[in-house]
């Protein structure tokens, strides 16, 4: 756990970091936001930020979202100031810590956020299996690809990875390679000199010089351009990398652990991914298999998440009844984990009673597990009044524009807009999603962000 303070709050940072420290915690300090993103930029990571309240932490989580730097971020000021709590949280910070410190309180914030990424939760044999691989593998250098479908863990998986190895003790950077638009991933990837293109004000460190010594994690590779996955080969094959606008080529030393959603052989037979980094990338081979052929993990994830959420929304913990259990195991989950932590997280606050019931289970469409969702219910009814189906009537007169925007939309509210399984689901790349969701934002459409679920569009 890397822990960058970043202000001073009259001395009191200093007591939370020695707590800190006392969990495992590297803890590094800087008095100001301008200093604390120089920080970053220059390839100093951290997993988690605390900053004084008093400070303008809205710039801050700003600068950090329009420059792709990835890091919760947690407040901090003298006391329970109920004001000043509630501005931060709306600025986009995680949470609110009063000083001085808790003990308590902080090792649980440095427990949450190691948790959030790393938690693997299985029971099933075919896990299992996996996962012993997985853990024979870990203390060897290899590059690694993990596959799976979308929502199956692959990213905690590569965590899990990470922890068993011999370089653990560095850094492990995650690269979205399917979120970032790919006009920016080179420089995210490789960093760039001050004034190598338009919007370049000083010289960023890129994740591979953030990550030498330890693991970087490139997920959802198969969404890498294929122009830059010529420059991606050459930094595996020689172990070098090139700044955007620089001239001097710098060493590295990382693993490489690559995830994909998609049958990348099949990718490189369609022209859309390099053969030969495809070999340099697939030394050895780990399948996640889906949520729905590992049926003994639903109860175990089910009772986490519950406790889980739980804990995260202030109410009572209830047990999960039989029957609810029943229902869950029962199910496909298309949307593997993510899609039943999804589901769990609404049954914690749908909950009444003693127990968490069949009544608290709802998918995002409104249906329970196992059931047509509403909207299908009523096609259907109208499809046997008559005799023609509910869908043909509502699609005609309408353009192919209009029916696509509506099935975008509607696929991303389902998937609570994550853009990833949307994708998936809808048969297209991620570049092509988030084309046409900037379309549709800038015609003044509602377009559901990440974590949000359905809403109605314009």
């Amino acid at each position: 756990m890397r822990l960058l303070i970043i202000g001073s709050l009259d001395g009191q940072f200093g007591a939370a970091s020695k707590i800190a420290m006392t969990h495992g915690a590297k803890v590094s300090h800087t008095e100001s936001i301008d200093n604390a993103l120089t920080a970053l930029r220059g390839g100093q990571g951290a997993d988690l930020l605390m900053v004084d309240v008093a400070l303008p932490i809205g710039d801050l989580i700003g600068n950090l979202l329009s420059e792709h730097i990835s890091v919760p971020v947690v407040a901090c000021g003298i006391g329970a100031d109920a004001d000043a709590a509630v501005e931060a949280i709306k600025a986009g910070a995680k949470e609110y810590i009063p000083l001085p410190p808790d003990p308590e309180l902080i090792a649980a914030v440095l427990e949450a956020v190691a948790e959030e990424s790393r938690t693997l939760i299985f029971k099933d044999k075919s896990m299992a299996t996996v996962l012993d691989l997985a853990k024979q593998v870990a203390p060897s250098n290899a590059n690694i690809l993990i596959t799976g479908e979308s929502g199956t863990g692959k990213e905690v998986l590569a965590h899990f990875i990470h922890d068993k190895s011999k370089r653990v003790e560095q850094p492990f950077i995650s690269v979205n390679c399917a979120a970032i638009p790919e006009n920016l991933l080179e420089s995210e990837l490789f960093g760039h000199e001050k004034g190598a293109f338009t919007g370049a004000v000083a010289r960023r460190i890129g994740k591979f010089e953030e990550a030498d010594g330890g693991t970087l994690l490139l997920d959802e590779i198969s969404e890498m351009d294929i122009r830059l996955q010529a420059k991606l080969l050459r930094a595996l094959q020689e172990k070098q990398i090139d700044r955007v606008g620089g001239n001097k080529p710098i060493d590295i030393n990382i693993r490489v652990i690559a995830t994909s959603n998609r049958d990348l052989a099949a990718e490189v037979s369609k022209g859309n991914f390099r053969e030969d980094l495809l070999y340099r990338l697939n030394v050895l081979h780990l399948v996640l298999p889906p949520l729905r052929e590992r049926p003994a993990d639903i109860p175990p994830l089910c009772d986490h998440f519950v406790a889980k959420y739980s804990e995260a929304n202030g109410v009572t913990l209830r047990p999960i009844s039989e029957r609810t259990m029943q229902l869950l195991s029962s199910h496909q989950w298309k949307g593997n984990v993510r899609e039943l932590e999804n589901t769990m997280h609404r049954a914690v606050l749908l909950a009444s009673g003693s127990e968490i019931d069949v009544d608290a289970i709802r998918l995002p469409d409104g249906s329970r597990p196992g059931e047509a969702p509403a909207d299908e219910t009523a096609a259907e009814g109208d499809s046997a009044g008559d005799g023609n189906s509910g869908e043909t009537t509502t699609l005609v007169g309408r353009t192919v524009a209009d029916v696509e925007r509506d099935l975008i939309i509607d696929t991303l509210s389902h998937c609570l807009g994550n853009r990833t399984h949307a994708a998936n689901i809808l048969g297209i790349s991620i570049r092509t999603l988030r084309n046409k969701l900037k379309q549709y934002s800038q015609e003044g459409v509602n377009v559901p962000l990440p974590g949000e679920g359905l809403r109605p569009h314009v």
